[in-house]
Formats: structure tokens, C-alpha cells, sequence
């Protein structure tokens, strides 16, 4: 009968032995009070009169549902997005807040649908990380007293209503017309000054305008085969027969030095 005793006892301790896992812990309560938080590894609790949770430390990622709010501008949009948060307190996480999976969910949720109320679409579009960065911390106040860290949030999917998506599309077409224009026109003043500075350079030397027009004559006749008949201005003309008959003394003169010389 005592050995049988015996064998009951041993049992009955050898089934407190628990073990954890290294990213997990176990919250033991005795008679109802916390007593002590237990693992990673082998521990033994009091059979009958501890009693323990167990809890994942790993981070955990939950994707928060699609919700339709208004922007601060009165434009209904839905958004989701994803949540990042672990376990650093499991005394906390256990005694503090009866289920806080739910509990985190519940705060992100609502502080989703706060932040968007305070900006502007045009925010929420253009300013995700930062209002990624207010998300987080906002939320990560609120679960600070119960044990959790919130590492990161993400706003995933934002969906625009059609005609807000047509109006935007007009918008944007505006912008770029708008850009094109202002080129086109930067283009132009550099061109018209340009052209204004090679017609001060005519003006100073007149000769560069009749060079100028028969390289465009030049070039016509090279691109178009054609026959081309040029106008010359008469001082042209005139400075061109004052060459020929220069040259031609010249070269009389060099003739009549040569038949003097034999």
C-alpha cells in the first residue's frame, strides 16, 4: 500500500514537470495569484495548485480589414492595412487585458479610421510613411500597458471611389499640359534670344548676312535638285568686278616685269 502511495506521489510530481519553447513562456499562477513567469527550457510547477498560460514571444502579423472612412475632405475612401507587434511583458499580456490578440486589433483598427479623418486625400496618398510612422506610435501607447509592442503598421490598399479616380486622371493631364507649356515657352525666350544676338552680329558686320544667305542657297541646292537664281545686292557686284580688275593688273604687271627682265 506505501509503495503504492509512493508511486502516486512521484507521478503526480513528475506531472509538473513543463517545458517551453525558446520563444515562449509560461505565466504560472498559484491558488489564483501570479506567482512566477517560467522558460524557455525545463521547469516544474506544484501539481493541483499552479496553474500556468503559455505564451508565443514572436512577432506577430495580423492584417487589419478593409474600412471604409472619410478623409478630412470629405472623400470616402476604404483602406487596410498590416500590423507587426510581439510580446514583451507576458505577466502583463495575461493579467492586464482578458484576450490581447483582440485588444490590439480593436485599437489598430480604430486609430486607422482616426488618422485618416485628420488628413486630406492627397495626404493619405503622398504622405504614407508618415502617417504609417503617427499610426504606430499611437498604437503603440495604447498597448504599452498591457505588455505589447507594436514594431510596425502599414497602410496596404487604399481604393478611390471612380470619379474621384477620373478627376484625379484630369488633374494630373492638367499638371503635365501645364509643364509642357512652360518648356515650350522656355524654349522660345532662349530662341528669340538667341535670334536676337545673331541680329545684332549682322547688324555689326552686313557682309555676314549675304555669307550667311549662300550657305542657305548651298544647302538648298544639295538637298533639291534644282536650278537656283540669286539676287546679289549691287555692292556685291561691284566689290566683285573691283577684285576682278585688281587681279587682273596684277597680273599684267607681272607680265611686264617678266618681258623687261629678258
Amino acid at each position: 500500500m506505501i509503495l503504492y502511495i509512493g508511486a502516486a506521489i512521484l507521478l503526480a510530481l513528475a506531472g509538473g514537470f513543463r517545458i517551453a519553447q525558446e520563444y515562449e513562456r509560461g505565466v504560472v499562477f498559484r491558488l489564483g495569484r501570479y506567482s512566477s513567469t517560467k522558460g524557455p527550457g525545463l521547469y516544474w510547477i506544484i501539481p493541483l495548485i499552479d496553474r500556468q498560460r503559455r505564451l508565443d514571444l514572436r512577432t506577430r502579423t495580423v492584417a487589419i480589414e478593409q474600412q471604409e472612412t472619410i478623409t478630412r475632405d470629405s472623400v470616402t475612401i476604404k483602406v487596410n492595412a498590416v500590423l507587426w507587434y510581439r510580446v514583451f511583458n507576458p505577466e502583463k499580456a495575461i493579467v492586464f487585458v482578458e484576450d490581447y490578440r483582440a485588444a490590439v486589433y480593436q485599437v489598430a483598427l480604430t486609430s486607422l479610421r482616426n488618422i485618416i479623418g485628420q488628413h486630406v486625400l492627397d495626404e493619405v496618398l503622398k504622405e504614407r510613411d508618415a502617417i504609417n510612422q503617427t499610426l504606430r506610435k499611437i498604437v503603440d501607447e495604447a498597448t504599452a500597458p498591457w505588455g505589447v509592442n507594436v514594431e510596425m503598421v502599414e497602410m496596404k490598399d487604399v481604393e478611390i471611389p471612380e470619379s474621384m479616380q477620373r478627376a484625379m486622371a484630369r488633374e494630373a493631364e492638367a499638371v503635365r499640359e501645364k509643364r509642357a507649356r512652360i518648356i515650350k515657352a522656355e524654349a522660345e525666350a532662349e530662341a528669340s534670344a538667341k535670334l536676337a544676338g545673331a541680329a545684332e552680329l549682322i547688324m555689326a558686320h552686313p557682309a555676314s548676312l549675304e555669307l550667311r544667305r549662300m550657305q542657305m542657297v548651298s544647302e538648298i541646292g544639295a538637298e533639291n535638285n534644282s536650278t537656283t537664281i540669286l539676287m546679289l545686292p549691287s555692292e556685291i557686284v561691284s566689290l566683285a568686278g573691283s577684285l576682278s580688275r585688281l587681279v587682273e593688273t596684277r597680273a599684267a604687271q607681272g607680265k611686264s616685269k617678266s618681258s623687261a627682265t629678258e
